[in-house]
C-alpha cells in the first residue's frame, strides 16, 4: 500500500470515528434528558407517596385496598429508581467510549456469504441511530472472540445457535485518543506488538488498567473459559494474569447477566493495598466490583475479639528475621500445619470428640450457674452418636434454651427485680401502662392493675437482663472451642495419631498449647482453628457464591485450599499465581496449588510471556530462577539493570537518593524502594524521610499515590512501578530458596528501571546472572564516621 493510499485510508477511518463519536454524543444527550426527567419523577413520587395514599384501617376491605395502593406505589418508585440507575451507568460508559470508541476491527466473511462484514470492537456496544446495526461490538460479545483468537484466515466463533465459521480478511488495531485517530496497525495473531509497545512504554499507574485492547490469545482462554469447575493459571511475573482474571469477571457478568451479579463473585487478594490497586478495573468496564477480601480478613472475622490473630505478614517477618529460641520449632510448625496430614489429624480428633472430650462452659446468670457444664456434657453425650457433632451441638442449644425459659418463669418473682424496676425509665412505665390499658380498658380494680403492672415490669427487666445470655447461647458459647482445641496439643490429651507429623511434634505441641493459653493464634494455626471450630459447632457453607477467584494462589497451603473448597462447595474456582513468587515458609515443603501435580480435576493455562518489564529487566530476573528459561520477555527495549556494590548503610542512603532524583528528573512518577522486610523498610524510611518525600507502606496501607514508596517485598505483589531500587541485594540478605523467590518478586515490580544496591558482595543469585545482562559498579566510601 502506497503512502497516499495509507493517508486516504486513515482519512476514511477518521471519518468513521467522527460518525461514531457523533452518535455517542447524541445518545448521551438523549439519555441525559431521560435521566433528568426520571430524577424529577422519582423526587415527585417520593414527595407525593403518602399524599396519594388514604390510610383507612377501620374497614377490612379498605385496609387491603390501602395495602395494595402502597405496594403499587412502592413498586412504581422502585422501577423508576432502577431505570435512573441504569441510564446513569450507560451515560458513564458512553462518556468513556466518546474518548476512544473502539480499539480493534476484523473484516469477517461468513461461509456462504458474498460480502465481508466489518466488525469494530470496543469497551461496550454502540448501536446506530435506529438501534438496528452495531457501530461497535462489546469486546465480550461472541463474535468479538475472533479478534483475540485468530489471525487473518479461517476463523469461527460460538453462538447460542451453534458455531459460525468463515474467514477473517482484515485484522486492524487503532489508537484513538479524544476522538482522534492517532495510529492504526494491521496485525496477525498477536494483538498489538505496536499497540503494546505504546501502552507498556507509558508510566506505571497507581491503579491497574483494563487490558481489553491488548488481550492476548492465551489470556483470552482464561477470560472466556465457561466450562471448568477449577481453572488454574500459572503465569510468570508481569504476564497479565490478574488483569485477565478481572476481565474474566467482567466477561462472566456480561455473559450471564440474567443470572449472575457481582455480589455472587468473591476475590481473595494478597493484601488491602492490592484491593485498592485493582478497584477501578471493573467500573471502567461498566461493571460493579465483586466482593474482595484477604484470607486473613475472612479468618479474623470468624474469631472473637478476645483472640489475637497473627497476620501472614507478621509470620513472614518472624520467619525472615529468623530469631528467637523457638524459631526452629515454629519453622517446622509452619510446614506441618499447612499440610493435609494435619487436617487429617484434626479430623481424627473431631471423631474422638464424638465420644468424649468436648469442654463445655457453665451457663451463668448473675454469677449463678443456671445450667451446669456437667449437665450440658451429660445431655450432649446422651444424644445418638451417629448424629454429627454440629447437629448435636444444635440440639444441645435448643435444650439449654428450654432450660433457660424454665429458669425465667421461676426467676420472675425474685426479690432483686424489685430494685431493678426502680431504675427503669419513665418510657418503660408508660409502655407497660399502655399495654394494660389495651388489654382491659374498662376494668376499675386498681389493686389488680398494680399487681399486673408489677408483673409486666418484672418480665420486662428480666427479658432485658437475659438477652445477652440468650445471644451467647445462640452463638453456642457454651462450647469452649479454644480450650477444646488446645487440648489437642497438651500431653494429657487423647491417644493421638501423630504419624507423618514429624519428630518435632512434641515441641510444636508445647509451643502451640502455650500460645493458645495466652489467646494468641499464630497464622499457621488460624485455618486449622477456624476449620475445627466450624466442624464442631456448624460449618455454614456459602452456596450463594458462584465464582471464587484466588490471586497469589501459590501462597495458599493445601489445608487452606481444602478449607476454601468446603466453604464454597458449589462455586467455580479460578486460581492465579506464580510458583516463582511463593514466599511463605510452607512453600518450601508443600506442593503448590499451581503445580501440575494438583490432585483435583482442573484445566490449566500457562502464561510464560512477561509484559510488565523491559526486555533487559526480564532477561536479568529470569536468569537466577531455576525454570527461568521458560520465561519469554516481550520485546521492549530499555536500560540494563544496575548492580552497585557499596561499603555501608550510609552509602545505601546516598545512592538511593541519587537514583530517586535521577528517576524523577527522567519523568518517572512511581518509584519504589523495595526492602526485604518491614523492619528494613522502616530503617530506610527513617534515614530518607527528611531528605525526600516518601511514603512507608505497611500491611495497613490501603492506597498509594504517585511518588516514592518504601515497601517490603511481600506487600509489593501484583503492583508495578516505573522504577525499583533494591536497597540491600547482598549475599547476606538473600540466600535460601524462599528468599530467592522474594528477591525475584521485588525485582519484577520494575516496569522501566531497576537498580540493586549491595552492602558488600552481591547475592549469589545475582552472581548466577551472565554479566551481559546488567551493569556492575563498585563504589568506595568517602564518608567519615560511616556505619
Amino acid at each position: 500500500m502506497t503512502n497516499g493510499q495509507q493517508d486516504n485510508e486513515k482519512k476514511q477511518e477518521q471519518i468513521r470515528v467522527d460518525h461514531v463519536v457523533k452518535e455517542i454524543t447524541r445518545k448521551i444527550n438523549y439519555l441525559s434528558e431521560n435521566v433528568k426527567d426520571l430524577k424529577e419523577s422519582v423526587i415527585d413520587i417520593r414527595r407525593e407517596f403518602w399524599e396519594d395514599v388514604t390510610v383507612n384501617l377501620e374497614e377490612l376491605d379498605d385496609f387491603y385496598e390501602t395495602e395494595a395502593s402502597i405496594k403499587q406505589q412502592a413498586e412504581f418508585l422502585s422501577e423508576r429508581e432502577r431505570s435512573h440507575g441504569q441510564f446513569s451507568e450507560r451515560i458513564d460508559t458512553l462518556k468513556r467510549l466518546k474518548d476512544s470508541p473502539y480499539f480493534g476491527r476484523i473484516d469477517f466473511k461468513e461461509d456462504d456469504e458474498k460480502e465481508e462484514m466489518p466488525i469494530y470492537i470496543g469497551l461496550a456496544s454502540v448501536m446506530d441511530e435506529n438501534d438496528e446495526e452495531f457501530l461497535v461490538y462489546d469486546w465480550r460479545a461472541p463474535i468479538s472472540s475472533m479478534y483475540y483468537d485468530f489471525p487473518p484466515g479461517p476463523a469461527n466463533y460460538d453462538t447460542m445457535e451453534g458455531n459460525i465459521s468463515g474467514e477473517i480478511l482484515l485484522k486492524r488495531q487503532y489508537m484513538i485518543r479524544n476522538g482522534e485517530l492517532k495510529g492504526m496497525f494491521d496485525t496477525g495473531l498477536t494483538i498489538g506488538d505496536s499497540l503494546l509497545q505504546a501502552v507498556l512504554g507509558n508510566q506505571a499507574s497507581t491503579k491497574m488498567k483494563s487490558i481489553v485492547a491488548t488481550i492476548q490469545r492465551e489470556q483470552n482462554q482464561i477470560i472466556r473459559n465457561e466450562k471448568s469447575k477449577l481453572l488454574v493459571v500459572q503465569g510468570v511475573a508481569g504476564s497479565g494474569k490478574t488483569s485477565a482474571a478481572l476481565q474474566r469477571v467482567a466477561y462472566l457478568l456480561y455473559r450471564y447477566r440474567e443470572t449472575l451479579t457481582s455480589e455472587q463473585i468473591v476475590l481473595f487478594s494478597p493484601n488491602p493495598l492490592f484491593n485498592s490497586y485493582v478497584a477501578t478495573v471493573l467500573p471502567e468496564l461498566g461493571e460493579d466490583n465483586m466482593q474482595q477480601m484477604t484470607f486473613y480478613q475472612y479468618l479474623n472475622r470468624q474469631l472473637p475479639k478476645s483472640i489475637a490473630l497473627e497476620s501472614p505478614f507478621e509470620q513472614m517477618e518472624y520467619y525472615l528475621n529468623g530469631e528467637g529460641e523457638n524459631f526452629k520449632t515454629r519453622k517446622e510448625a509452619m510446614h506441618i500445619k499447612a499440610s493435609l496430614a494435619f487436617k487429617a489429624f484434626i479430623d481424627d480428633y473431631l471423631d474422638q470428640l464424638g465420644e468424649a472430650g468436648i469442654i463445655f462452659r457453665n451457663v451463668t446468670f448473675r454469677g449463678k450457674a443456671i445450667v451446669k457444664k456437667e449437665d450440658i456434657a451429660k445431655y450432649f453425650y446422651s444424644l445418638d452418636d451417629h448424629i454429627s457433632l454440629s447437629d448435636r451441638v444444635e440440639e444441645t442449644m435448643e435444650w439449654i434454651t428450654k432450660e433457660v425459659r424454665s429458669f425465667e418463669k421461676k426467676e420472675v418473682g425474685a426479690d432483686w427485680l424489685r430494685d431493678e424496676i426502680e431504675l427503669l425509665d419513665k418510657e418503660d412505665f408508660l409502655d407497660v401502662h399502655q399495654r394494660l390499658e389495651d388489654r382491659q380498658p374498662f376494668e376499675e380494680d386498681s389493686f389488680n392493675d398494680y399487681t399486673k403492672e408489677e408483673e409486666l415490669l418484672r418480665k420486662k427487666v428480666l427479658t432485658r437482663k437475659l438477652r445477652p445470655l440468650k445471644t451467647k447461647i445462640k452463638r453456642k458459647a457454651f462450647v469452649d472451642r479454644l480450650k477444646t482445641y488446645r487440648q489437642l496439643f497438651e500431653q494429657t490429651a487423647y491417644q493421638r495419631k501423630t504419624e507423618g507429623l514429624g519428630n518435632a511434634w512434641e515441641a510444636i505441641s508445647d509451643l502451640t498449647a502455650q500460645s493458645l493459653k495466652d489467646k494468641q493464634l499464630t497464622w499457621e494455626d488460624a485455618t486449622a482453628y477456624v476449620y475445627f471450630e466450624k466442624e464442631l459447632i456448624g460449618f455454614n457453607d456459602v452456596r450463594t457464591i458462584k465464582h471464587v477467584f484466588i490471586d497469589e494462589a501459590q501462597d495458599y497451603s493445601p489445608f487452606q485450599f481444602a478449607f476454601i473448597k468446603k466453604l464454597f462447595p458449589v462455586s467455580r474456582m479460578t486460581l492465579l499465581g506464580d510458583i516463582n513468587q511463593a514466599i511463605y515458609a510452607h512453600a518450601l515443603h508443600e506442593e503448590s496449588l499451581l503445580s501440575e501435580k494438583l490432585e483435583e480435576k482442573h484445566e490449566r493455562v500457562e502464561l510464560t510471556r512477561s509484559y510488565r518489564s523491559t526486555e533487559p529487566i526480564v532477561s536479568f530476573t529470569k536468569s537466577f530462577m531455576p525454570n527461568g528459561h521458560l520465561i519469554e520477555p516481550f520485546e521492549r527495549d530499555g536500560s540494563l539493570p544496575v548492580v552497585m556494590e557499596v561499603e555501608n548503610l550510609k552509602m545505601v542512603e546516598e545512592k538511593t537518593l541519587d537514583f530517586i532524583e535521577m528517576y524523577q528528573e527522567a519523568g518517572h512518577q512511581t518509584i519504589a524502594v523495595i526492602a526485604k522486610t518491614l523492619a528494613e523498610s522502616k530503617e530506610l524510611y527513617e534515614l530518607l524521610k527528611d531528605r525526600v518525600d516518601a511514603e512507608l507502606m505497611t500491611q495497613e496501607t490501603q492506597n498509594f499515590g504517585k511518588g516514592v514508596a518504601i515497601i517490603p517485598a511481600y506487600l509489593a505483589k501484583g503492583i508495578e512501578f516505573d522504577a525499583v531500587i533494591i536497597p540491600n541485594a547482598s549475599n547476606e540478605n538473600y540466600q535460601n530458596a524462599l528468599e530467592r523467590n522474594l528477591f525475584y518478586t521485588a525485582c519484577t515490580r520494575a516496569q522501566h528501571e531497576l537498580v540493586l544496591l549491595s552492602i558488600g558482595e552481591p547475592s549469589a543469585f545475582i552472581q548466577d546472572v551472565p554479566t551481559k545482562h546488567y551493569k556492575h559498579y563498585k563504589v568506595h566510601a568517602i564518608f567519615k564516621n560511616s556505619r
